[in-house]
């Protein structure tokens, strides 16, 4: 069975994606970047500066570099919020938007829910004055698989919907960064925060994503 490494030290998003690709009859035997370096019999690489200005592109630097260096093919995503009156901002930034535009100190920054909150906040008053049919606004997630310094796919998947406005927003417990301030299309109804997690996973940027990479994998076996 052949192996692919998914960029990410965390256990669940490896497990999220072999149900998907097993789902769509793709047979991978799939690893953690700890797990691969242990299997290479090498250091854990230093995770990589992402200076690339689209996700595309920072997906590109992950995955190269760590396909580089493990010596197997691996799979990167990056994903983020883009928001048509703000230029596409965050867009790449969106992790750290209130960090980088001075609202929030780097130390402050590290913890998760602090840093969604001032993330949000900041969206909201740089929105504050738009008029709701102007703050269309995605949720995007770009994946990348690479083998060594050669991209051999790169998908992205979209989730469609509009920032809305206080006090109708924020709101909702079950998401995580921008969800609760996010009205998802077409009916603009619930938050991603309002909606269950079954039915934001069957029309997520991510999910949509990581179903194209299934179908590239399934045509194309590494």
């Amino acid at each position: 069975m052949s192996l692919l490494v998914i960029a990410t030290a965390n256990p669940h998003k490896v497990q999220e994606l072999g149900q998907l690709f097993a789902l769509h009859a793709v047979p991978l035997q799939l690893l953690s970047l700890a797990q691969a370096a242990e299997r290479a019999g090498v250091a854990l690489p230093a995770e990589p500066n992402e200076t690339g200005r689209t996700f595309e592109a920072n997906c590109a630097i992950k995955a190269t570099t760590y396909s580089t260096a493990l010596g197997l093919p691996c799979l990167a995503d990056d994903s983020g919020l883009e928001v048509d009156a703000l230029q596409g901002a965050p867009g790449v930034d969106s992790s750290h938007f209130a960090m980088l535009q001075g609202e929030q100190t780097a130390a402050d920054a590290t913890q998760r829910a602090a840093r969604d909150e001032a993330n949000l906040r900041l969206v909201l008053r740089l929105l504050r004055g738009v008029p709701q049919p102007q703050r269309s606004a995605r949720f995007v997630c770009c994946m990348t698989i690479a083998s060594g310094s050669t991209i051999l796919s790169s998908v992205r998947g979209t989730m469609e919907g509009a920032i809305g406005i206080e006090p109708r927003v924020p709101s909702g417990t079950n998401g995580f960064g921008y969800d609760p301030i996010f009205l998802v299309a077409p009916s603009f109804t619930h938050t991603g925060a309002e909606l269950s997690p079954q039915e934001k996973n069957a029309r997520s940027h991510r999910a949509q994503a990581a179903e194209r990479i299934a179908l590239f994998l399934r045509a194309n076996p590494l």
